[in-house]
């Protein structure tokens, strides 16, 4: 794309003293005499000032930091420049000058001339970030043994900072300069700056001119101040150190393999390696915008293979053919993926996960190389940010595959190629896959950037952090947990009402990338149970002790196990029990281990080793069964190896027979009276009997009564997975419920009790809250609400009908503490009238006082910052019952002083403006006479805020006097353009008022230039032939631009979007203002037009159609409903609610109105969408882009 040219000064100019422009003798060039005249005669040449003096800074210190000072700028131009002498034997050589980018655009000149760029200048901006680049300085622009001045024209939009990028060098035929140090910068766009005369306007000594070696320029080029550099795989190895009773070996190196990042081994001990190439941008694809998190939006999905962008992944697999611990044999299982970052082995192929889609590759003849092309099983997973996408797909005990989704990605994931409704995500969470059933589900929400997969020996799941303080997550089937909610969106269910924690954890430095919890036999005894977490950070694996916490745990160091002394380059990144039992460790080997480097393009590819980590006198050797014994992976049930025991489960299915499942099952009802298998031996049956086939009733009753734990909880997780109980196995679960001495088992069944019909689920609810340990157990009040809330999802009649016909309930400290609180806040969190109804209920049915107090707590969170008008009669009497005497429920109730005091606070202007509008509204629902004179003053003064004067406004749509219309017309045209529009919506909404509007006009009194179309059309809303007539006298026939008209539109917005890149922190500026007044996006905006968070964002056309025309297809729901009241109003709006007794309205300013059925006429459907056309029309090419930019943002902009 050209580069737009370089302006021409823009400051004021001003000749220079001639005698202060001659350089006095001890500046001119000491060279010979023609150099010196031409030095002269450039310095008497006219020369052009700058509007600001020239700023001295460190390059390329000055670059990390944001510009400061004179050169602050978060939208603009900066020049920088810098003399360098290059030695006068490199005349007529082929010179290069070396350039990193950051988030910006960058052009670099020599001696004024262009000689390239690094991203594009607007006004078809693109950031360079990622590229670092030679340009070759052309033939006779460079003047060797000469100072030459060297320039870079940087263009700043609201890009990312902080980045470590390395200073300009020059590089000649056989040595190289370095221009690391001082330079200087203006905030003028004027090419003068870079002219090859101004090279004397920096002090000689400031002159860059020392030649280095090309090795050591090369070496120093991006070297940060504590890089010693990479090492040899040997070297490296050196340089680790252990705890004393542990050791380390390189098993795997560079070359053989680079970048690995995930690791598993086959039943016949073979590695599998995932070798992340590619990162961190997704092959084929170009980006169209870019957040400060550097959340990028591309231009397209790619396709699955055989049909994708071939990128640089690759799986290899790598054998110990001679036993001594080293891989020694390696081939390549597939490869041209991109961004695939984990894989899970099956009988038949190998499952990989290689975002945005997962593949199943087969490998029918297990050798170990793709059969051919891939089966896709799922799409959708987002491609935003490459160290957080979809990652450590591993198999579950109960035969899910399992993974996780990292933080600063989204999701809308379904079967590939179907017309599935996608299952939508914002974030962190832990997802599951079952690949006979095909479903896909959210296991788990919430969490870190989460990376890794861990199950402990008791099948629990875990998952590291990227933040201090912790060491990870522990997981629960359906639970909710904190995320970084501003940056990373809000949970999916906006009645979770709360959310569990890491686990806990003393002071520490983050962060924990993924962990291994050692549970077998082959480290040193202390090491039993303890966490080993690899900290990319800082270089190490650190240890920690895990202990008790309730129904979780939390964690203590006790020391790095494995660390560099010296090596600055070891970033371990995943961490594995092998077949040994040996806990094996990926290095990615990298100089920095973040985000923005890796985006800067920092990757050193070549580079990647595997460790493995040991007890100090273990041995290598491992021996595993015949791929085809079946006995003999049963009798591995039983091993010391962790890994062995779940390799082991793995191989049972896939070698089972008709013998397999009854012997399972004889082992488990045995297990329950003898002590020969151990915990991990029962387990592993169970898992396998889980897997073959759901679990009978005499089996289940059976294990229900074992006494162990882990066996009663997991017989209840397959019993809840099978999608439906039998009523004897319900009331099982609920008599087991109300004694259950574990409390992970009581949380399990809590978690079961979500996927009940309705009436088991409230059954084994009720049992669980009457439990003598309910109220102490720190995960199972939250667990009990969220199968509540998901009951209510489903069943609201029902579970509130159970809520109130047991008064006893509330006697359990559960009940009081932890969920009528949330019950209350629930229902009324919608806003609807039906729930608000159901809050009704709920409060008359309190058994006293205190329990009152406690819902309507509940009630006032859930209306917190939201107006009380429009509450149901029935609600607000049930509220007075209670002996709540608030002024709003007084108003309500059509109090005389109450009303009195609303009108006081509603005209005092020293009032918070939120709560003067409250009020506003509030009366604008009552209608009270008393407050027509006081709301007709208030609408009409001078000098009062858009807000306030938009409430009066709409307050006054109830009232039928003429008086009305007249004294806001008598103002119209002093209003502000969003007061005049709302003025123009209460005249329009009588006809009477709409006729002494038209007459202003016809009189001249009132501009008709001053009436939007958008107002325009709510008047033709009158049946009225006068009132039309007029208005086709007036403004011609009310209709929108023609369909060539639209598409002309179309196209331009789509090529002004593709032109460049847009900046989404500006656009959700833009979206709020020219948007968000009637469509919410991240939880932010109006409630007027649909959600846009769950739209098809990426459809660029889709949207831009949509709001060229937004009338060409309106979305359920969303229809515009003309109102005719039995008073003469035409009120219009969408629907948000409605019931026998009344229709509520919203307009597109976001106003309600509550309309009593009894008063209305006539209702019908509009086919004119509430938003206006002509939205983009204002806005500039880069604001399109940037408003764009935002609208497909998968994740909030804080």
């Amino acid at each position: 794309m050209p580069a737009s040219p370089v302006a021409p000064a823009t400051g004021p100019t001003r000749l220079r003293v001639l005698l202060t422009m001659i350089p006095s003798p001890s500046r001119l060039y000491r060279g010979s005499r023609l150099a010196s005249l031409c030095c002269l005669l450039s310095w008497i040449l006219p020369v052009v000032a700058f509007a600001a003096e020239p700023i001295d800074i460190k390059i390329p210190d000055g670059w990390k930091r944001p510009p400061a000072g004179p050169l602050s700028t978060s939208e603009g131009i900066i020049w920088y420049r810098a003399v360098v002498v290059p030695p006068a034997a490199w005349d007529g050589e082929a010179c290069e000058i070396f350039v990193e980018a950051v988030d910006d655009a960058r052009q670099v000149f020599v001696n004024g001339q262009a000689v390239g760029m690094l991203g594009t200048f607007p006004p078809e901006y693109r950031s360079g970030l990622g590229q670092s680049l030679r340009f070759a300085i052309p033939p006779g622009t460079l003047q060797a043994g000469e100072p030459n001045v060297v320039s870079i024209r940087v263009f700043h939009y609201h890009g990312r900072l902080g980045f470590n990028v390395a200073a300009p060098v020059l590089f000649g035929p056989d040595a190289a300069i370095r221009m690391a140090g001082d330079w200087e910068g203006i905030a003028e766009d004027d090419a003068q700056f870079g002219r090859l005369s101004a090279r004397f306007d920096i002090p000689e000594d400031r002159w860059f001119r020392e030649p280095i070696e090309i090795e050591a320029a090369e070496k120093e080029l991006k070297r940060l101040a504590d890089d010693a550099g990479p090492l040899s795989p040997q070297d490296a190895l050196a340089k680790l150190r252990t705890m004393d009773d542990l050791q380390v070996d390189l098993v795997l190196a560079d070359p053989v393999i680079g970048q690995p990042l995930s690791m598993k081994w086959d039943h016949r001990g073979r590695m599998w390696l995932v070798e992340y190439l590619q990162y961190p941008d997704p092959a084929g694809l170009t980006a169209v915008s870019r957040d400060q998190f550097l959340r990028t939006v591309w231009d397209r999905t790619p396709q699955p293979p055989p049909n994708h962008f071939p990128g640089a992944d690759r799986i290899s697999v790598h054998e110990d053919t001679n036993g001594d611990g080293v891989y020694d044999s390696h081939h390549v299982f597939v490869e041209g993926l991109s961004l695939a970052t984990s894989i899970a082995l099956d009988r038949d192929g190998v499952w990989v996960l290689n975002p945005p889609h997962l593949l199943f590759y087969p490998d029918r003849d297990g050798d170990g190389v793709a059969d051919g092309d891939p089966e896709v099983h799922l799409e959708g997973f987002g491609l935003e940010d490459s160290h957080s996408v979809v990652n450590s797909l591993r198999w579950g005990p109960d035969g899910w595959l399992y993974a996780t989704q990292g933080s600063t990605v989204s999701a809308e994931v379904r079967r590939y190629g179907s017309d599935d409704e996608p299952i939508r995500s914002i974030g962190q969470l832990v997802w599951r896959y079952h690949p006979k059933r095909r479903i896909y589900e959210i296991f788990s929400e919430g969490g870190g950037n989460a990376f890794g997969v861990e199950f402990d020996d008791r099948g629990r799941v875990f998952s590291g952090h990227n933040g201090g303080d912790t060491r990870g997550f522990h997981y629960e089937p359906g639970a909710y947990f904190r995320k970084g909610f501003g940056k990373h969106g809000e949970l999916s269910n906006p009645y979770a009402f709360g959310f569990f924690e890491a686990m806990g954890h003393h002071r520490a430095e983050r962060f924990t990338h993924t962990f291994v919890i050692q549970q077998s036999e082959s480290l040193p005894a202390r090491f039993r149970d303890h966490l080993f977490g690899v900290e990319p950070l800082q270089g190490r694996v650190m240890i920690s002790r895990m202990e008790r916490d309730g129904a979780t745990f939390r964690t203590t160091d006790i020391g790095p196990g494995l660390w560099s002394d010296g090596d600055s380059w070891f970033r371990p990144v995943d961490i594995q029990e092998g077949p040994d039992g040996a806990l094996y460790i990926a290095d990615f080997y990298e100089q920095r281990i973040d985000h923005a480097s890796h985006s800067q393009g920092r990757i050193h590819r070549e580079s990647g080793r595997v460790y493995r980590l040991r007890g100090a006198d273990a041995s290598v050797e491992f021996s595993l069964p015949a791929p085809d014994d079946l006995a003999g992976w049963l009798d591995k049930f039983d091993s010391p190896i962790r890994w062995q025991r779940e390799t082991a489960v793995r191989r049972v299915i896939e070698l089972a027979d008709e013998s397999t499942w009854p012997l399972l099952a004889r082992h488990l009802i045995y297990s329950s009276q003898s002590t020969n298998l151990s915990e991990a031996a029962i387990l592993g049956r169970l898992w396998a009997l889980g897997q073959l086939r759901p679990l009978d009733e005499p089996i289940a009753a059976a294990l229900l009564e074992h006494p162990l734990a882990s066996v009663r909880r997991w017989t209840i997780r397959f019993l809840g997975q099978a999608g439906e109980v039998s009523p004897s196995i319900a009331q099982r679960l609920t008599r087991i419920a109300a004694t259950e001495p574990d409390e992970e088992v009581r949380v399990q069944l809590a978690a079961t009790a979500r996927g009940l019909d309705v009436t088991p689920a409230l059954e084994l609810v009720d049992a669980l809250i009457v439990h003598p340990q309910a109220a102490q157990d720190n995960r199972l009040p939250l667990m009990v609400w969220w199968a509540i809330e998901s009951q209510i999802s489903q069943s609201p009649e029902q579970v509130v009908r159970w809520w109130t016909e047991r008064s006893t309930r509330w006697q359990q400290e559960i009940v009081r503490r932890d969920l009528a609180e949330r019950m209350m806040r629930r229902f009324a969190a919608t806003g609807n009238r039906r729930d608000l109804l159901f809050c009704a209920e709920l409060l008359r049915a309190a058994p006293d006082g205190a329990a009152a107090e406690t819902l309507l707590t509940g009630f006032e969170a859930a209306y917190r910052g939201r107006s009380l008008a429009g509450l149901p009669n029935e609600l607000v009497e049930a509220m007075a019952a209670t002996g709540g005497g608030s002024l709003p429920l007084r108003v309500r109730r059509g109090d005389s002083p109450a009303i009195d005091e609303a009108i006081t606070f509603a005209l005092d202007a020293k009032r918070p403006a939120a709560e003067r509008i409250e009020y506003l509204e509030m009366l604008g629902d009552v209608r009270p006479a008393a407050a027509l004179d006081p709301l007709t003053g208030l609408a009409v003064v001078d000098d009062l805020p858009d807000p306030i004067r938009i409430a009066a406004l709409a307050a006054l749509q109830g009232y039928g006097d003429p008086r009305i219309a007249a004294r806001v017309l008598d103002v119209l045209q002093h209003l502000s353009p969003p007061s005049r529009e709302a003025a123009l919506n209460l005249v329009a909404s009588r006809p009477v008022w709409t006729r002494d509007l038209l007459d202003r006009v016809e009189r001249g009194t009132v501009d008709p230039e001053s009436i939007t179309d958008a107002s325009l059309r709510k008047l033709h809303l009158h049946r009225d032939e006068e009132i039309r007539e007029a208005i086709r006298r007036h403004w011609g026939e009310i209709s929108g631009a023609t369909t060539a008209q639209m598409e002309a539109d179309i196209d331009r917005f789509r090529e002004s979007i593709a032109a460049g890149i847009g900046n989404p922190r500006v656009g959700k500026t833009l979206f709020g203002t020219h948007c968000g007044t009637c469509h919410r996006l991240f939880n932010e905006g109006g409630q007027s037009g649909p959600d846009l968070t769950s739209y098809q964002r990426q459809d660029v056309r889709g949207m831009i159609t949509h709001i060229v025309n937004p009338s060409l297809e309106i979305r359920e729901g969303f229809e515009n409903h003309l109102v005719l009241t039995d008073d003469g109003r035409a009120v219009n709006g969408l629907i948000v609610d409605s019931d026998r007794q009344v229709i509520v309205l919203r307009d597109a300013s976001g106003q309600t109105r509550t309309i009593p059925r009894d008063e209305i006429l006539e209702s019908a459907v509009v086919k004119q969408s509430l938003m206006p056309e002509g939205l983009l029309t204002p806005l500039n090419d880069q604001q399109i882009r940037d408003l764009f930019a935002y609208l497909r943002s998968p994740q909030p902009i804080p």
